[in-house]
């Protein structure tokens, strides 16, 4: 089921309000460089990555993307970003359309980690979705004791099916895991477009009771 134009639970934090990047920096705190036109956040080319102030451990979150048309570009350079997740592990956002076989670089892939699971992309242009389900590292005593898990759908389809990823990817802000971290969308030089873009912070763990009614 496609999910386009989803709105946000009530206690969901809104991280793109459609009108302005206020609450979105550089990787090294300056202001935000792409703009805003008519709800849409585009990305201005060689302004930098830029992130959310608020900072998230466990998460749901969902965000449309919309890819150029670059007929004649190839690989890497056919309508390149990237949304990293804590600002640590990158979904790869890239022009994959018409794709057999996606890999470990495609579209929805977590980048050099885990290749999506089949090709969900819509044609440049178009405008896509991911809803992704985060469960961050738990760390004890300095030490990873459960690895970041994520779910990831495109456009409706599961495409990452609960991963554990083997650690943060590259470009990572930090390398530390299991402590919150930004959403970071990548400039890497395209056109690429975002909008309705939500965040909606998970508990760590449920209860360990249950009390009849």
């Amino acid at each position: 089921m496609e999910t386009y134009h989803a709105q946000p639970p009530a206690n969901a934090v809104v991280v793109f309000n459609g009108r302005d990047v206020s609450n979105w920096t550089t990787r090294d705190g300056k202001p935000a460089g792409w703009v805003v036109e008519d709800g849409i956040l585009h990305v201005v080319p060689k302004t930098g990555d830029i992130m959310t102030t608020q900072t998230f451990l466990d998460f749901q979150m969902h965000l449309e993307f919309r890819c150029p048309n670059m007929p004649d570009a190839k690989g890497q350079a056919k309508g390149n970003s990237g949304v990293f997740l804590a600002g640590r592990y990158e979904i790869q956002v890239l022009d994959s359309w018409g794709l057999n076989i996606p890999g470990m670089g495609d579209c929805g892939a977590f980048y050099n980690q885990h290749a999506p699971l089949v090709n969900a992309c819509n044609a440049p242009m178009a405008w896509q979705t991911y809803d992704v389900i985060f469960r961050a590292a738990r760390v004890v005593d300095g030490r990873v004791v459960e690895k970041v898990r994520a779910t990831v759908l495109q456009n409706g389809q599961v495409i990452q099916n609960n991963v554990e990823l083997p650690g943060v990817t590259g470009g990572a802000l930090t390398p530390e895991e299991g402590i919150a971290g930004p959403l970071l969308l990548q400039d890497h030089g395209d056109l690429v477009c975002y909008r309705n873009i939500w965040i909606l912070p998970l508990p760590l763990k449920g209860s360990d009771t249950y009390e009849p009614r």
